[in-house]
């Protein structure tokens, strides 16, 4: 009869058993493609996937707490995050929101819908002085540089881009291999440093803009005035993540925090940036060109429109940026008390170009914590004509709001350049999950739409949007708010805007008024 193994060698039995399961566990997750959190730490990572598991009960309780800062909600959250992954969005029981609070929203529905149209629609931007113009989607995905994310991240976004159809919006870190490598078509944002068609002494360098400008794949040109999460104030790289190949692709030094300046040195007045975007457009070859801004004031906006009767000639598009917009790094002064937020914002726009009969020719986006299907539909609700969205389509690769964009420690590899973390992040995975949540938001938005007994945007009105004022009170949109008709300000500015419309001017930019 054998002897009987002591209590030491029983132990040691397990624990090696056990350490062999784990060193499996730990070779199964570097390997697996689908999740970065595994990837990147092996076994313990294993603890996020449980929580989310217990969901909603954990989620509800980070969230009541404000500890992972200032997320999206639970609801949307789970949209994104499920949406991404192929998941159909259908929950049981009912909504968990107060739909009787002031303040809530709500959109009109039809006892009358109509048949969900095939095929999404698509809004054509280029006004008459362009000669290329582009099918540009409801939803496509917002400014964000390469340098902010990683090679990765820009990867997996652009490849979504390109086979779901959509635009992808370089940031104003300029152009990188990266965003050329999928083939995903483009909209290339010139901030106030010029990043990668730059002088040595900051300024536009025609002849590199016109060699970039004019590659087939850049389908636009935006010209960033100011981004809702800082708005005022220049962009921001931190230093540690200016690495040799970010400074070649911006023409900045290596290891320098790399800031933009707050204003544009190209033009100093609306006159002089109206004409700086014809010359945009005539180095491009006749693509359309814009400008992105985050609205401060009333006058400012019809300086520009001035500005723009002047010329003769306007923008293609105008993106309007809110205040409640992300970003990697921002002071919190201006993150939180600074510019108007995107419901203003964008009527604000949306009114003035009516108001001065240039609306036919501009087309209006909106970006700001846009998100689900019903953003969108508001946003063009309030007068834009596409969406944009930066904070889901990082969600949609696997950020996790961990807030640590700023250290180039992000958990999940979309916001660092460390190749370690990086390489958590697999881009034939994670640019699936962005063409599926564009392609799942925008189908819920013409969903939204048909419930609405409409089959066009065209079609959706102000009072189609609700808004409780009290408990036992709610307005729609077109009574709430003063919408213009075409040409008013021309002929005789309503009280309300004469003030503004008197103060602008379209050779000089001010806030007052």
């Amino acid at each position: 009869m054998p002897p009987r193994p002591s209590a030491r060698s029983a132990l040691a039995t397990a624990l090696g058993a056990a350490g062999a399961a784990l060193g499996g566990l730990a070779a199964h997750d570097l390997t697996q493609k689908r999740h970065t959190i595994l990837r990147i730490y092996p076994v313990i990572g294993h603890m996020r996937y449980l929580l989310e598991g217990l969901r909603p009960e954990i989620q509800q309780y980070f969230i009541e707490r404000n500890w992972d800062g200032r997320p999206f909600d639970r609801d949307v959250r789970t949209i994104i995050y499920e949406r991404a992954k192929g998941i159909h969005g259908e929950q049981p029981f009912g909504t968990e929101r107060d739909v009787n609070a002031s303040g809530y929203e709500y959109l009109v529905h039809s006892i009358a819908p109509v048949p969900t149209p095939e095929d999404p629609p698509r809004v054509m931007i280029g006004g008459p002085d362009c000669t290329q113009p582009y099918s540009m989607a409801l939803l496509n995905i917002s400014a964000m540089s390469f340098g902010s994310l990683s090679a990765n991240a820009i990867r997996a976004l652009n490849k979504g881009a390109q086979m779901g159809g959509f635009a992808h919006d370089t940031g104003e870190g300029s152009l990188s291999p990266y965003h050329e490598e999928m083939g995903g078509d483009l909209v290339w944002e010139l901030g106030t440093g010029y990043f990668g068609a730059r002088t040595k002494d900051g300024l536009l360098d025609d002849g590199i803009f016109r060699e970039k400008a004019t590659k087939e794949q850049v389908k636009c040109i935006s010209v960033k005035l100011s981004q809702g999460a800082k708005p005022g104030t220049g962009g921001v790289l931190p230093a540690p993540k200016v690495s040799a190949e970010i400074a070649e692709v911006r023409g900045v030094p290596e290891g320098e925090k790399c800031v933009s300046p707050p204003a544009h040195a190209m033009f100093s007045t609306p006159v002089e940036l109206i004409e700086f975007l014809a010359h945009l457009r005539q180095l491009s070859g006749g693509k359309p060109v814009g400008i992105k801004l985050c609205v401060g004031s009333r006058v400012e906006v019809l300086a520009l429109c001035k500005a723009m009767l002047q010329v003769g000639t306007a923008p293609d598009f105008i993106t309007v940026d809110g205040a409640e917009g992300g970003t990697g790094a921002a002071p919190l002064e201006f993150e939180d008390h600074m510019g108007m937020p995107l419901t203003q914002g964008l009527m604000t726009v949306h009114n003035a170009l009516v108001g001065t009969g240039l609306r036919e020719r501009v087309r209006l986006g909106a970006s700001g914590k846009v998100a689900a299907g019903n953003d969108i539909v508001k946003r063009i609700i309030q007068g834009a004509d596409f969406t944009n969205s930066a904070r889901a389509m990082m969600m949609a690769i696997g950020c996790i709001q961990a807030q640590r964009c700023h250290t180039d420690r992000c958990p999940t590899g979309v916001t660092t350049q460390d190749p370690r973390r990086q390489w958590g992040l697999v881009v034939e995975d994670k640019s699936v999950r962005v063409r599926q949540y564009q392609e799942g938001t925008v189908a819920e938005a013409v969903k939204i739409m048909a419930a609405m007994g409409v089959s066009h945007p065209s079609q959706l009105q102000p009072w189609m949007l609700r808004r409780n004022l009290s408990q036992t009170a709610n307005a729609s949109y077109a009574t709430l708010y003063e919408w213009l008709e075409p040409d008013e300000l021309l002929a005789e500015p309503p009280e309300a805007w004469a003030p503004a419309w008197d103060a602008a001017t379209p050779d000089a930019f001010g806030s007052h008024a």
